[in-house]
C-alpha cells in the first residue's frame, strides 16, 4: 500500500503530456530515417532512432486506453482504420522503399516487410482487444482469429508485434508490471527476428522501447482539465503521423 502511494506521487503526467513526448520522438526517427543512410555506422543517426523507439510502446498504451474510455467502439475501430489506410501513402513516400506511384500498392515492390505504416497494425491490435474480451467468440476461435490477423498484420511497420501489445496491454490494465513484462517480451522477438534475419544494429535498437517505461509509469490515468485542449491533442495525435510523413516525403523527393 505505502509503495502505491509513493507511486502516485510520481504520476505526474496526463495522456496529453505522453502523446507529445511520443509525437517529438517519433518526428526525432523519422527525421534521421530522412537524413542518415548509414544508420548502422552513424552514431547521430543511432541515437535518433533509439529515441524514436519511445513511440510505439506509447501508441499501443494508448490504443488500448482507448479501448476502455471511448464511448462507441465501433466508431472509434472505424476510425483507426481509416487513419491507417490515409497513413499508408505518406508512409510509402517517405520510406526508402519508394520507387515510384506503383510502391503504393502493397507487395509491388521490395520484401514482405514494412509495406505500410505501423497504423495498420495498431488498428488490428484493437480488434485483437475486442476478440480477446468478447464473451460470444469461443475460445478455439479466438486463438484462429488471433493467428490470422497476426498475419494479416505482419507486413506493416512494427509487424504484428504492436497488435499483439495492444491487446496484452488491454488485457492487463492495472497491472502496469504485467504489461511492460509483455511489452518488453514482444519486442525482444522483434529484435531477435531483426537481428538474425536483417540488420545486427538495427535489432539492437529496437531494446530503445525500455526508454518508454518510466515515460509510462509517469501516467496518472488523466486527460488535461482544458477540454479544448483534450480535443486538439486528441486530432493531432491522429493527424499528425500522416501529416509528417507526407512533408518528410516530399522534402526527400524534391530536394
Amino acid at each position: 500500500m505505502e509503495n502505491e502511494i509513493q507511486l502516485k506521487n510520481y504520476q505526474k503526467f496526463n495522456s496529453n503530456v505522453i502523446k507529445l513526448i511520443a509525437i517529438i520522438a517519433m518526428t526525432v526517427d523519422h527525421v534521421a530515417w530522412a537524413i542518415f543512410r548509414d544508420f548502422n555506422t552513424n552514431p547521430i543517426a543511432i541515437i535518433m532512432h533509439i529515441i524514436g523507439r519511445i513511440t510505439c510502446p506509447i501508441m499501443c498504451f494508448f490504443v488500448a486506453e482507448g479501448y476502455h474510455h471511448t464511448r462507441n467502439i465501433n466508431k472509434y475501430t472505424l476510425r483507426m482504420f481509416i487513419f491507417a489506410f490515409i497513413s499508408h501513402f505518406p508512409y510509402v513516400l517517405a520510406s526508402w522503399n519508394f520507387v515510384d506511384w506503383h510502391s503504393f500498392i502493397p507487395f509491388y515492390y521490395g520484401s514482405v516487410f514494412n509495406q505500410t505504416s505501423v497504423m495498420w497494425s495498431l488498428a488490428w491490435g484493437l480488434v485483437l482487444l475486442r476478440i480477446a474480451n468478447s464473451e460470444k467468440i469461443k475460445t478455439w476461435l479466438k486463438y484462429i482469429l488471433i493467428l490470422l490477423i497476426c498475419a494479416v498484420s505482419f507486413p506493416s511497420d512494427w509487424s504484428c508485434i504492436a497488435a499483439l501489445c495492444v491487446m496484452f496491454m488491454g488485457l492487463n490494465r492495472g497491472k502496469f508490471k504485467i504489461q511492460m513484462i509483455w511489452l518488453v517480451a514482444m519486442v525482444a522477438i522483434y529484435a531477435i527476428v531483426y537481428i538474425f534475419a536483417i540488420d545486427l544494429v538495427y535489432g539492437f535498437i529496437q531494446f530503445g522501447v525500455i526508454l518508454s517505461v518510466p515515460i509510462l509509469l509517469l501516467y496518472n490515468g488523466q486527460r488535461g482539465k482544458n477540454k479544448t485542449a483534450n480535443k486538439i491533442i486528441k486530432w493531432l495525435y491522429y493527424i499528425y503521423y500522416p501529416l509528417h510523413l507526407l512533408i518528410i516525403g516530399l522534402l526527400v523527393l524534391f530536394l
